[in-house]
């Protein structure tokens, strides 16, 4: 079924000129078309289904430095920051709050690993806590069980995945600028090297910006133009019970089980790692780019089936800009959990937790995570023409970090001096042979 949603009006009409497109409704797309129209420029956010609608509201809600590669770090720690400041200028309640999240182990191995993030992340200003075993117990006392360790970031926190892009969006349309739903954006044209419009389903849009936020469906639209770009996809499933437990912390990860309290004061579970790789040719055609990847999550990875093929995200084939896409006929991504996941998901969280076993089911979901092979997205100008900006391939850490995203793709669009790095988000990377390559944390 499809995850929780709210959902926003689309603008009455297609603007036959903008300042900048952005491709794609997800946190990321809808962050960047926030910030370039904060700034005065007219943008044209273009949704080929609902806003949100994909994994930006089938996710965990998490907004967190705590475990964070080097690379992403910086715009992590902004993020939180903006997450505050953009409900504040918009006066919305984007369920940010800094709750704080918890992590427990009986893994000394983890734990070891932890501290020696947490000695890391102390050289870039966050502040993160071990937990001995006494001091797990007393935070995880809900699970009724002693623990080995832990840690704590106090700063970190959590959003709400129905409301967060969808009320940005609205904040887009605030701001003086446009959104346009079941739009699919079918291609580019282009002058001398140059962007120069965005062919939709709805009508041509001339432009010299444009910005591709199409998660899952980044790669297949990178085809179009002759980019390749190595993604793929893994099927998460997802569930969320109904309010009624009591006591438990507002965001818990174990290596059983994942909790996070919602804003209706239920709890969304979930399982780290729990995924279905389904099969389809982009992954054949990128396997040596995932191969690293997979060998080292293979345990934690299953087959999946055919529903990657069926829903055409990651298509190999090409498209005309006269004719319907892959996008026109798979408006959302809704993929179906599966079931065995679903019920393992819950019965680890009710034996782990046990307020939660007479609280009933209230949902469940899956969605596609699109990965990059070093996990780490892709933020670059310089991935196609000139006027066009890739942002893409996030690896399940969109949501968290989509606000310090989309300032960093409108500081990049704008020629303003970028608030973080972003040299290590270059698409070129993987032609480089570097993609294999991993930071120290």
């Amino acid at each position: 079924m499809p995850a929780p949603l709210v959902v926003v009006p689309s603008s009455e009409s297609l603007p036959e000129t903008a300042d900048a497109v952005v491709i794609g409704g997800g946190i990321v797309g809808v962050c960047s078309a926030y910030f370039m129209a904060r700034r005065g420029m007219k943008v044209a956010l273009v949704e080929k289904g609902r806003i949100g609608a994909e994994q930006s509201s089938r996710n965990w809600g998490w907004c967190r430095q705590q475990n964070r590669d080097a690379r992403e770090l910086p715009m992590a720690t902004r993020s939180l920051s903006l997450w505050e400041e953009i409900a504040a200028d918009l006066g919305e309640d984007l369920g940010f709050r800094r709750c704080g999240l918890l992590y427990l182990s009986d893994d000394e191995a983890e734990i070891a690993g932890w501290a020696k993030w947490r000695d890391f992340a102390a050289t870039q200003g966050v502040t993160t806590s071990m937990l001995s075993a006494a001091e797990a117990g007393e935070r995880g006392a809900a699970t009724g069980k002693p623990w080995k360790g832990g840690v704590f970031s106090p700063s970190d926190g959590v959003a709400d995945p129905a409301r967060a892009a969808p009320l940005i969006a609205r904040g887009v349309v605030r701001h003086g600028s446009t959104v346009h739903q079941f739009c699919a954006a079918r291609g580019l044209e282009t002058s001398a090297g140059a962007v120069s419009a965005v062919v939709t389903e709805s009508g041509t849009i001339r432009t010299k910006r444009v910005v591709l936020a199409g998660g899952a469906w980044a790669s297949s639209f990178c085809r179009q133009l002759g980019i390749a770009f190595p993604q793929s996809s893994v099927r998460s499933p997802i569930l969320s019970v109904m309010p009624g437990a009591m006591g438990l912390p507002d965001a818990l990860h174990t290596a059983q089980v994942s909790v996070t309290r919602r804003g209706d004061g239920g709890y969304t579970l979930a399982v780290s790692g729990m995924a279905s790789v389904d099969p389809t040719f982009q992954q054949l055609r990128f396997a040596g780019h995932f191969l690293p990847m997979f060998a080292k999550r293979w345990r934690v990875l299953a087959p999946g089936d055919l529903s990657g093929l069926t829903a055409g995200h990651e298509t190999r084939r090409r498209w005309a800009l006269d004719r319907p896409t892959p996008m026109e006929k798979t408006r959302i991504l809704d993929p179906a959990p599966s079931p065995r996941a679903i019920a393992e998901i819950l019965r680890r969280a009710r034996l782990l937790l046990p307020e939660l076993t007479s609280v009933p089911v209230q949902a469940a979901w899956a969605g596609y995570i699109d990965s990059t092979p070093d996990g780490v997205p892709v933020i670059d100008p310089a991935a196609g023409p000139q006027g066009f900006l890739l942002a893409a391939g996030f690896s399940g850490h969109g949501f968290g970090i989509g606000p310090g995203a989309g300032q960093l793709v409108a500081d990049l669009l704008t020629g303003e001096e970028p608030g973080v790095e972003h040299r290590q988000y270059a698409l070129s990377r993987f032609s480089r042979g570097v993609w294999g390559k991993v930071s120290e944390f």
